[in-house]
């Protein structure tokens, strides 16, 4: 949850590693969800004490379309206490390029954890500024997303109590998204074929996700077949004896059992691997999504640029 405002209004949003913007929706907007059923709570800056007029333009794209509205500034509070002055974020007036998941969704916008060299109009973040008006204790924070256990996301520090051993650092590839290179990635009788694997650890991607032929090729090693929205199933019979996940980063395998490869929803068992080609020529192939993130709780170093892993209790 975040507030926004003063007095502050509540909003649930989603704490996502793969954007760098914050977003609510603003009193008024269209595709915002539906009357009875996924109701979204409503920025109104009128009822805002510490609100400041911006009116910058806003537009961002995701993968299903676009969201658009107009930048504003407030004090934006985090967990109980971190009250960040100023913070420049869009009130969205249109949200209907995420279709029916944000309609049905449980959330009302979007929090970026990314880096500002992503965000739109290079707005700071609000990490950023937590960290700029010394908010937090170290310029860190840390996911752990419980299996059936409720999550917890950390600011300013990790907690010990929700991992084994010790922490294993990685430096980032880019300050961009949180990219690192990955030393390898095999299942089975496959093994990821390019030199230069690079990936990103995001919060906001509930799946894995690979290049549409390198996923293919994982499919087949484990008889997954697809289906036509893109994502493979797998017969449900044969979904305890997968094989483990290997996963090389910075000199160590991290291993998602084979168990934690397949996501059950009544008779359907569904593979967690979905094949998109991701643009850009130096941005990442991968991306490693919740079902990475459950099995490794995973520190993320803002000033260090490194990213930090333990296998979750």
């Amino acid at each position: 949850c975040c507030r926004d405002g003063t007095p502050p209004q509540s909003f649930q949003v989603i704490f996502d590693t793969g954007s760098s913007n914050l977003w609510v929706p603003k009193v008024g907007c269209k595709h915002c969800g539906l009357p009875f059923i996924g109701r979204k709570h409503k920025y109104d800056h009128t009822k805002s004490s510490s609100y400041e007029e911006d009116g910058g333009e806003f537009v961002i794209q995701y993968g299903s379309g676009s969201v658009s509205g107009f930048f504003s500034k407030d004090s934006v509070i985090l967990a109980n206490d971190l009250v960040i002055k100023e913070q420049r974020f869009a009130e969205v007036s249109d949200a209907g390029g995420l279709g029916i998941s944000y309609s049905l969704g449980k959330f009302d916008g979007i929090l970026g954890l990314g880096f500002s060299s992503i965000s739109i109009d290079n707005t700071p973040t609000v990490f950023e500024n937590a960290i700029k008006q010394n908010l937090v204790e170290q310029p860190i924070f840390s996911f752990y997303l419980g299996d059936n256990s409720p999550g917890e996301l950390t600011f300013g520090g990790y907690d010990p109590s929700k991992f084994e051993g010790d922490l294993s650092y990685v430096k980032l590839d880019a300050a961009t998204y949180w990219q690192i290179k990955l030393d390898s990635l095999s299942l089975g009788n496959y093994s990821a074929s390019s030199t230069e694997l690079t990936a990103i650890v995001d919060s906001g991607t509930s799946l894995m996700i690979g290049p549409k032929k390198e996923v293919s090729k994982l499919a087949d090693a484990v008889g997954a077949q697809a289906n036509i929205v893109g994502q493979y199933t797998i017969d449900c019979e044969k979904a305890d004896d997968l094989p483990d996940l290997l996963i090389g980063i910075g000199g160590r395998d991290y291993v998602i059992s084979g168990q934690d490869l397949v996501i059950r929803a009544g008779n359907t068992c569904l593979f967690v691997f979905m094949g998109l080609d991701l643009p850009s020529s130096s941005g990442p192939q991968w991306i490693l999504g919740d079902v990475f993130m459950r099995s490794y709780y995973t520190v993320f170093n803002f000033i260090d640029e490194s990213i930090g892993f333990a296998k979750s209790k």
